[in-house]
């Protein structure tokens, strides 16, 4: 830490957003309390996201892969420089993520304030464009917590969780040095839920209502939507959470009953079951006779000095 202030680095994922990426960052960067260090890693875009970060957001730092390493792999790229970086926090978000300018400093003051151990994870209220709660990613209240853990988080305005998503949050990075970063073999989709359940297994997380973010997503919705190729990754990311050590027994149970009933609704929606059932055959397949590679194995090498002409122009 500098002085009592905590380091915190804000870890941005991107692929082909170029325009929303550079709302995002404008919105970072205009905080008011700024991050004290931004890492963006661009999975490989094509459309010239790169170029446009080195040219219009000099003091962020890029990392640019060489290959699409999907949300699980770039998030685990950039937390893994953070670390190496000295942060206390990790600020995670997707790049269509607008945080309000006083959403970071909400998130920290709600940490700071919270009546006992810091919370381990403090995640942000997320708003769809028209100022709706979005549905999609939102943090999971914990269930069956202690009356005094839920009077403790109510009496600094909070709700305590089991799970969060990356679309903005605010992570311990001593925890996240001893419990691990994302699994980057998940690709896309579960990668935030399995992070946060095995980060707050025993450990308190919150949400925070006063840090506020919009996630720019095309359309409403939430998670059931149709996904059409990708539920693959839902469905092998969903058994190999649910095979894991995040969840405790009685959790597999009702999280694995929570995650049939919303594959049933996914399924009676659908406009192509056909692609939905291969995609069901192929990941119960996948799930259940291999696990998630270790990370060293699916990551190519970064320099811990990132991308040279980003930290030139830091």
């Amino acid at each position: 830490m500098t002085g009592s202030l905590p380091r915190v680095i804000a870890v941005i994922v991107t692929y082909n957003r170029q325009q929303l990426l550079a709302e995002a960052l404008g919105a970072v960067l205009a905080q008011t309390r700024a991050p004290d260090a931004v890492i963006v890693v661009d999975n490989a875009s094509t459309d010239g996201t790169a170029a446009a970060v080195r040219g219009r957001f000099p003091g962020v730092r890029l990392v640019a892969l060489d290959a699409n390493y999907g949300g699980a792999g770039g998030f685990a790229c950039g937390m893994d420089l953070a670390l190496r970086d000295g942060a206390d926090l990790i600020w995670v978000m997707d790049d269509d993520t607008v945080p309000e300018p006083g959403a970071l400093a909400a998130a920290l003051a709600a940490r700071a304030d919270y009546p006992g151990p810091p919370p381990v994870l403090v995640a942000s209220r997320v708003l769809w464009t028209d100022g709706r709660e979005h549905p999609m990613n939102t943090p999971r209240p914990r269930p069956f917590a202690r009356a005094a853990a839920r009077a403790a988080a109510a009496g600094i305005g909070c709700v305590p969780v089991r799970s969060a998503s990356f679309v903005s949050l605010l992570v311990d990075a001593a925890e996240c040095r001893a419990r691990g970063l994302p699994v980057a073999d998940f690709f896309l989709w579960n990668d935030d839920f399995e992070f946060t359940t095995r980060m707050l297994r025993g450990r308190v997380g919150l949400l925070c209502p006063a840090s506020v973010v919009v996630h720019k997503t095309r359309t409403f919705g939430g998670t059931d939507a149709d996904p059409g190729e990708r539920f693959y990754y839902e469905v092998r990311n969903k058994i190999w959470t649910l095979r894991g050590r995040s969840l405790a027994p009685l959790e597999r149970v009702v999280y694995g009953a929570a995650t049939v009933r919303r594959w049933g609704r996914t399924y009676a929606r659908s406009a192509d079951r056909g692609t939905l059932r291969g995609c069901l055959a192929r990941g119960l397949a996948a799930g259940l006779r291999s696990g998630p590679r270790p990370n060293d194995e699916v990551l190519p090498p970064v320099d811990g000095t990132l991308d040279p002409a980003a930290a030139a122009g830091r």
